[in-house]
């Protein structure tokens, strides 16, 4: 409505609905974004979006600002082309923070008496661990015929050779010393190992360890980063397989993961083919997290997981989405994600904050790769898979090892008296 006192001669103010105001200020992150803005000294020249080659004049001062719109001389209220050169204006001081020279980072004190009694005891706590977790495996039903290896020393066998980094055949006189130990019912011949790393049936019942070795540290984590990696195969294509079949790269496998930024526990994991798309395996990872951990409070990605559904997904489970968005994306979808991205223009230094845990994924990525290789031995599809999934369940049993020692954390399957740390 009208300010019906407004003097003679001077534009009446036009009151603007709550609404109204969050409209412009969505139009003007899109002119911020799409159209061409220059600065004149004190004042900036705007391009219009739908009117050719019409341009504005706007002074952005906080306290009087003004523009040559029409919607401006109609309501004098700020207008979105005002909103727009404001968000211009933020965008252009975060720029030039990033190029200023950053603050040294912050360093963290290492336990060094409990980091070093987790490393010298590993060996001995990986396998009194690993046994454990390969009790909880439900074994078939024997069939008749000659007496097989049960899945669990099955399973003992594979992951203890994948975290050995060795082949089957120079991992075996320390499985051999493990049954001697009593961590097998019998030894185990290096063809089952292979044998049984081919087999589809063992994909759920490692996916399943690995959720079961998180399990530990659900009330400890609760931010997770959520992202994917690859670990090459030793298969090579050959060039009759590149000019006739279409092949055009080497085998490797691609791995999904979700993180606790605390101790890089991987809380789920999931394989589903190369092509499979960042975006679109977050559901399962999330639903598998959440279901498992005691609270999910804030989940961070890249901008390859800045789509709709991820942010209805996260927002679903109570948390709280740290994805940047890219450069195209507006807010006009509504909702989550248009709360999302105007929280995301306008707090970046706060958003910064939060979304730097994001590279804990990328920790527990350099952790696998360097502790237990970032390529597999096997040749078989199935069997590659499996490998990456005892790569990340050899990776949980090392975490738990650290929390054990460092956090005083006690695995519920743990059937052994634990050193404790000094």
């Amino acid at each position: 409505m009208d300010y019906p006192n407004a003097p003679s001669g001077q534009p009446r103010r036009v009151r603007l609905r709550d609404d109204q105001i969050e409209q412009r200020k969505h139009d003007g992150l899109e002119i911020a974004h799409r159209a061409k803005i220059e600065q004149r000294g004190d004042v900036y020249i705007v391009s219009s979006l739908t009117r050719g080659k019409t341009r504005y004049t706007v002074v952005p001062d906080p306290k009087s600002p003004q523009c040559t719109c029409v919607d401006y001389e109609t309501t004098q209220e700020p207008c979105k082309h005002i909103y727009g050169v404001r968000a211009f204006m933020q965008r252009e001081q975060d720029v030039r923070a990033l190029a200023s020279p950053k603050p040294p980072k912050p360093t963290y004190r290492q336990n060094w008496p409990a980091y070093n009694a987790a490393q010298t005891n590993e060996t001995y706590e990986f396998r009194s661990l690993l046994y454990d977790l390969c009790k909880t495996i439900p074994e078939p039903e024997r069939r008749l015929g000659r007496p097989r290896t049960s899945l669990a020393d099955a399973v003992f066998a594979a992951v203890f050779k994948v975290y050995s980094t060795r082949s089957g055949r120079r991992v075996i006189s320390q499985l051999t010393e493990a049954f001697e130990q009593g961590y097998l019912e019998k030894p185990v011949h290096f063809n089952v190992i292979s044998s049984y790393l081919e087999k589809p049936e063992l994909t759920p019942i490692l996916r399943g360890l690995i959720v079961e070795s998180a399990k530990p540290l659900r009330a400890v984590e609760t931010n997770f980063a959520v992202d994917s990696t690859g670990f090459t195969g030793s298969r090579f294509i050959r060039w009759t397989d590149v000019k006739y079949r279409g092949m055009k790269e080497k085998a490797w496998t691609k791995l999904h993961v979700m993180v606790g930024v605390k101790t890089h526990i991987v809380s789920a994991a999931i394989i589903e083919g190369q092509n499979a798309s960042d975006a679109g395996q977050l559901q399962a990872l999330l639903d598998t997290t959440a279901h498992n951990f005691d609270a999910v409070r804030e989940v961070f990605a890249d901008k390859g997981y800045a789509v709709v559904h991820t942010h209805q997904s996260i927002a679903a489970t109570g948390a709280r989405a740290y994805i940047p968005f890219k450069t195209n994306a507006t807010g006009a979808r509504g909702g989550v994600w248009e709360k999302a991205y105007h929280y995301y223009m306008l707090n970046r230094d706060d958003f910064l904050k939060h979304y730097h845990q994001r590279s804990n994924v990328e920790t527990a990525f350099m952790m696998m790769k360097t502790k237990f290789g970032d390529s597999v031995r096997s040749k078989i599809e199935v069997a590659m898979a499996n490998e990456v999934y005892a790569k990340v369940l050899a990776h949980n049993i090392y975490c738990l090892i650290q929390s054990m020692y460092e956090l005083g954390i006690a695995p519920e399957f743990l059937a052994t008296t634990l050193k404790k740390a000094s």
